[in-house]
């Protein structure tokens, strides 16, 4: 079946799957995070104007994935404005171009609200999939207690 991608904000049942996605990826390394406050940052995101924006990946109405488009998600880098982040998808759909679609998406988006720039911070020092989609090594850092590669992609 047809993967489609939409808003957080249309498919508020999902929000407790992706909550649970991304404290068992990030959250829990984060000091006084704790899932129900993942939970709540996500319900602040369930509107389908202002930032930060939620989208999900669905397959037969089950989401498959999830990314959101952040304002300055790093604070080192205050002129850098619109981020893809929260890029997640469930190990059992992973290969499948998922992630793929949903930064697109992130990167349509920010092009509509007139961005010429797109940023993103990974752990794949690499740049793994998003070298593979044109976004260019802007720096290497140590950030929140982790190595990271901060990309750039003109829209």
């Amino acid at each position: 079946m047809a993967i489609t991608i939409d808003g957080l904000a249309s498919h508020p049942a999902a929000l407790p799957i992706v909550a649970n996605w991304y404290f068992e990826q990030w959250g829990h390394k984060v000091a006084n995070n704790s899932l129900e406050k993942t939970r709540e940052r996500l319900r602040e995101g369930l509107n389908g104007d202002r930032m930060p924006l939620c989208i999900v990946a669905l397959e037969n109405g089950a989401p498959c994935g999830a990314a959101r488009l952040k304002l300055r998600e790093m604070e080192i880098y205050p002129d850098r404005e619109y981020w893809l982040g929260s890029v997640y998808v469930p190990p059992a759909v992973r290969g499948r171009a998922i992630a793929a679609r949903l930064s697109e998406r992130i990167a349509e988006m920010a092009r509509e609200r007139g961005t010429q720039c797109l940023y993103l911070q990974t752990e794949r020092l690499d740049g793994g999939l998003y070298g593979r989609q044109g976004w260019k090594p802007l720096d290497q850092v140590h950030y929140n207690g982790l190595e990271v590669l901060v990309m750039g992609r003109t829209l």
